[in-house]
């Protein structure tokens, strides 16, 4: 069997196989230069200098016997190794992200030549394929979809809706964390493109009240997730007792939710998985818990989904909660709505907002001096976030026009009047994350 380790399974496999791993006193994240043999099977075709997105601390100083090392980098000389023999390769970088110019032309090599793969992975065939799960799964029970308004609920619940038919009905939590008129939109959109039978809740102050007094984003995002999960067990009594839960959770979010501490570490636990109580009554229906966001955005264009939210860029579940670092007010919503619109609205019209994964504004709760119209002033600084991705494990920051950035600003500083301050992150993940919490 054609084995293929990337990164730590690289490491995983020198070990395993007699090779050596460790700690050299240098890491590499982010984008570095890779010298490639091109003799070799994985980089057959390829260039003999390439890119390669790193995110290491350890490093393989031998590889296993028998193994030919075949690409090096400037602070991992053993960045991939193979042994054809034994079918056993391990790259170091991550061919499987975007900013990896050649990954895909690795990964085709490694299927394609090595392992002998069809390739049949279809939107279509994941349709097929989930209808009948969805079937199998819950029967003739009906089912409550958690909408958002994001691509992934959407999807999750026109797959639902496909399976089952009317024995779906659609749920929208406006949980007063959502951006400026995005529940009107929401509720518009979804009443009228799917005819779904769609409740509308307003939640706002029973969330409010939960969040009062938390500043800890893991908190913040657990605290969220159960008032979620409780607002849904309402309105499955009152709509009858409905034992099933549809989610939009994707594959991302399990990894970086963490689940099983042998399998991997909790970057931070989305609202969907990490966060769920552990006494919930309701069994959850994932339909989508295997595919990355590109893959769901194929999905969605192949079930006829409008192209405005197919493309929507994605938004955290906990929704503003966790762009506001610190305690979660009214006044930091108000103000955080506020500067994130004159950032979407300058974005889409620069024309960006298709080319970037996601772009958004975060409020720390600091306040800095300032001078406007001859007086001092001590307000909030607004943090500016952009970034393009492919699917949202890895991300690179988004390297927006000096004039586009200069007119968000000064929007924002003369239209927010509690803000005095606008500054740009420019950090790829990793080291950091997308979202600040």
């Amino acid at each position: 069997m054609p084995a293929l380790g990337i990164c730590y399974g690289m490491q995983l496999m020198a070990q395993e196989l007699g090779g050596a791993v460790d700690r050299t006193g240098v890491s590499e994240f982010g984008k570095t230069g890779v010298h490639a043999e091109p003799d070799s099977e994985l980089f057959a075709g390829l260039p003999e200098e390439q890119t390669g997105w790193m995110s290491h601390r350890d490093s393989v100083t031998a590889a296993p016997t028998g193994a030919r090392v075949t690409a090096g980098s400037p602070s991992a000389p053993i960045a991939a190794f193979e042994d054809p023999e034994r079918r056993l390769y391990g790259v170091q970088f991550h061919p499987e992200v975007v900013h990896t110019p050649h990954g895909q032309e690795l990964l085709k090599n490694f299927l394609y030549t090595v392992a002998h793969a069809p390739p049949t992975w279809t939107a279509a065939a994941v349709i097929e394929e989930q209808v009948e799960r969805i079937r199998a799964q819950v029967g003739s029970e009906r089912v409550l979809c958690a909408l958002s308004g994001g691509v992934d609920s959407a999807v999750a619940a026109l797959l639902v809706h496909k399976a089952v038919g009317d024995q779906l009905v659609c749920v929208f939590v406006d949980h007063g964390l959502l951006r400026k008129d995005e529940a009107v939109q929401v509720v518009e959109t979804f009443e009228g493109h799917f005819h779904v039978p769609l409740v509308h809740v307003s939640a706002e102050e029973r969330f409010l009240a939960r969040l009062e007094g938390v500043s800890d984003p893991e908190e913040k995002r657990k605290a969220v997730g159960e008032e979620f999960i409780r607002v849904f067990e309402q309105e499955s009594d009152r709509l009858g007792k409905i034992r099933y839960l549809v989610q939009g959770t994707l594959y991302s979010d399990v990894i970086e939710s963490g689940g099983d501490a042998s399998v991997a570490a909790t970057i931070k636990s989305h609202h969907n998985v990490g966060g769920l109580p552990e006494d919930m009554e309701m069994e959850l229906v994932e339909p989508l818990r295997l595919l990355f966001k590109d893959e769901v955005r194929r999905v969605g264009e192949e079930l006829g989904l409008p192209e405005r939210m197919v493309w929507r860029q994605p938004f955290p579940g906990p929704g503003l909660a966790i762009r506001i670092i610190g305690e979660v007010t009214r006044e930091r919503l108000e103000i955080l709505r506020e500067a994130d619109s004159i950032l979407q609205e300058e974005v889409r019209r620069a024309g960006l907002y298709r080319e970037l994964w996601q772009s958004f504004t975060v409020l720390p709760a600091i306040r800095s001096v300032g001078v406007q119209g001859d007086e001092r002033t001590y307000g909030y600084p607004v943090v500016v976030r952009a970034v393009t991705s492919d699917d949202a494990m890895t991300a690179d920051w988004a390297r927006l026009p000096y004039d586009l950035l200069e007119t968000i600003s000064s929007r924002i500083v003369n239209e927010v009047p509690a803000v005095n301050r606008v500054v740009l992150d420019i950090t790829s993940k990793p080291p950091s994350t997308i979202e600040w919490e």
